[in-house]
């Protein structure tokens, strides 16, 4: 058997615990499948008192994380820290600079110079490995990097948070609002203390601009990514989702269109009989549409200490069996520059939920806003009467231009019968 390839372990939280963990529990099939043992020579973390459940007292201890990325007795350094910048960017610029393979579960700092890294790996000679960084343990780097390399990808879209997935799910099981399930959702650790990142749909914007690079080509523009969450969301919007045969969930979704990329994630309706429509709580799902291979659909848990501890030791195993390939499918200098499709110009159908008073002539003034902005209608709900008082009406239409629906959107919001700012939901054909 090889030498040991002896690994650095920067921050050691949930994933950088678990990943300390899995080596231990699995040492000997992992051993067995490298061909050479794995050996933690060196971690670094704030804290040398906490307990995180393995021995690490035969462990060299590091203060400063940078400076164990520099040290000549690592060959491999794993970032598990966090952050688009700061000490996390410096590890990996160092361990790279210093001739090391890193392995990272940095969603953040990919996103955001996910490129620039992959250029300084490539011409450095080392491996940057991230199947952490997107969808916890399910292996969709691996599956668009390997399993789909000979397909032509058209499209590529997914539930890429479990935190909002769980939170839809829950609101449609128990009829409850956003506000009281997210509460919930803290309370059972899903969700964090600021929950921004997650339910602002930044954490799924930052994945779909990674998936968006591998499975075009194209360079990491998370800056392209049009973004929105589920905080307007509501109980009502999903009751009707139900009524009309949808599920809402929050998606991101990424195409070529012309010359161009499309990359977007918002709340969206999709069938209910969808594969994806299907995955609940806090489970992910990534569908890819390849040429040959038609549409594959990978689901599993896309955080936890388990999965992603997973995610991480499998990219060390292929670093052990001296596999290096291109971070984003091609070699990094011949990435493209795609422009992003501005979201104006998206095509498909809407969902327009609105408050209006419920007296005559006002169904004729919303169906005229919607004709003077050149939209069909494809159906119409109201339930009930109420004679001067607040109605609720919920319209779907056919395709559309985006631009045709905000403008018609702002006729709508601006009639005196219309009482609460147009809820607008896209539909989805998947």
């Amino acid at each position: 058997m090889s030498s040991a390839l002896r690994i650095g372990v920067a921050g050691l939280g949930t994933v950088g615990a678990g990943a300390l963990a899995l080596l231990q529990a699995n040492r000997e099939i992992i051993a067995a499948r490298c061909g050479r043992p794995l050996l933690v020579s060196a971690v670094s973390a704030r804290d040398r008192s906490k307990d995180r459940g393995v021995d690490l007292s035969a462990v060299r201890w590091f203060e400063d994380a940078a400076v164990m990325a520099a040290d000549p007795d690592i060959d491999v350094v794993l970032e598990l820290i966090g952050g688009a910048d700061g000490i996390a960017k410096t590890v990996v610029e160092t361990a790279i600079r210093n001739g090391k393979a890193v392995v990272t579960a940095n969603k953040a700092l990919m996103a955001h110079h996910g490129t620039a890294l992959a250029l300084q790996a490539e011409e450095a000679g080392v491996a940057l490995a991230y199947e952490a960084a997107v969808a916890g343990g399910i292996p969709i780097i691996k599956i668009l990097r390997e399993g789909l390399a000979g397909n032509r990808v058209a499209r590529i879209y997914g539930i890429l948070n479990g935190t909002c997935n769980y939170i839809l799910t829950t609101m449609r099981e128990s009829g409850r609002e956003f506000g009281e399930v997210l509460a919930e959702a803290q309370q059972l650790g899903y969700a964090e203390a600021d929950p921004s990142f997650d339910v602002d749909g930044v954490d799924a914007a930052h994945k779909l601009a990674i998936l968006t690079a591998l499975a075009f080509g194209c360079e990491v523009n998370f800056a392209g990514v049009h973004t929105e969450g589920i905080r307007e969301i509501s109980a009502v919007d999903i009751a009707y989702a139900d009524e009309l045969g949808y599920r809402i969930k929050l998606l991101g979704l990424a195409r070529l269109v012309g010359e161009g990329v499309e990359q977007r994630v918002h709340p969206s309706m999709v069938r209910a009989d969808a594969p994806i429509a299907n995955v609940d709580g806090v489970f992910n799902a990534v569908v890819a549409d390849g040429d040959f291979v038609d549409s594959t659909l990978a689901e599993g848990r896309g955080a936890g200490a388990g999965p992603t501890a997973s995610a991480v030791i499998a990219d060390v195993i292929d670093i052990a069996r001296g596999l290096r390939l291109p971070a984003f499918t091609v070699p990094a200098s011949q990435l493209r520059s795609l422009p992003s499709l501005q979201m104006e110009r998206h095509e498909g159908a809407y969902y327009i939920r609105l408050m209006v008073l419920d007296q005559p002539g006002v169904i004729a003034d919303v169906a005229a806003a919607l004709r003077d902005a050149e939209i069909s209608v494809e159906a119409m709900l109201q339930r009930g009467r109420a004679p001067g008082e607040a109605v609720p009406v919920v319209i779907t239409t056919h395709d559309t231009q985006e631009s045709r629906m905000i403008e018609a959107l702002r006729r709508i919001d601006a009639l005196a019968t219309v009482l609460e700012t147009p809820r607008m939901i896209r539909i989805e054909s998947l």
